[in-house]
């Protein structure tokens, strides 16, 4: 039997392997927007910030390809550039922390940000899609710009974190360029579960 969380009755967080993702798209079992994987102490080291980002991009590569029956051919596009970067991505860190931390497990826990987006179409797909991954990328941000502020072991982690950090950050303004074009709508920083300072 799953186990509860006291708070709020929600099973509690699934456990994700770094190389592995339970369930295509899970629904979101966290409480309020941003409260996904920004716990204390996921970007305090190189091996932390790598095994939780593993895990984030799997859940952003499953999403994003859901948009693959997307109306919208820039939908569609911007849900395969997710995949192919961050497939590497995840390949790259796979990589990495194999080779620099043998033996050592890769498992975290890990709340799922993105609601399910398999039975969605049209705009409702779209629009989700977007309200979810603005947040999604803003944990990412958070979780580079952790790490680079607390700095980083190794070049190559840091150079990643950067990458991550600017690249998504583009794609923030991206994506809510597109909510207030095609939906009149735009994600509202001061949402549940957001903090000072995230005024993007």
């Amino acid at each position: 039997m799953a186990a509860r969380d006291d708070a709020t009755g929600n099973r509690a967080h699934p456990m994700m392997r770094a190389g592995t993702w339970d369930g295509p798209n899970p629904a979101r079992t966290w409480t309020g927007r941003g409260g996904g994987p920004m716990m204390p102490g996921v970007a305090r080291t190189d091996f932390s910030y790598l095994a939780h980002m593993v895990a984030h991009h799997q859940e952003a590569v499953a999403a994003a390809r859901q948009l693959a029956r997307s109306e919208r051919p820039r939908m569609r596009a911007f849900g395969r550039g997710i995949v192919a970067t961050q497939t590497a991505q995840i390949d790259q860190m796979k990589g990495w922390l194999a080779d620099w931390y043998p033996g050592r497990s890769t498992d975290v826990v890990y709340r799922p940000m993105m609601r399910d987006l398999t039975g969605l179409s049209g705009d409702r797909l779209d629009r989700t899609f977007l309200q979810d991954m603005v947040v999604h990328h803003m944990a990412a941000v958070m979780m580079s710009q952790q790490l680079l502020a607390r700095g980083s072991a190794r070049p190559q982690v840091a150079e990643l974190a950067r990458t991550i950090r600017d690249d998504q950050h583009a794609e923030i303004f991206q994506m809510r360029r597109w909510l207030r074009a095609w939906f009149d709508a735009s994600w509202h920083p001061g949402g549940p579960g957001m903090g000072p300072g995230m005024m993007w």
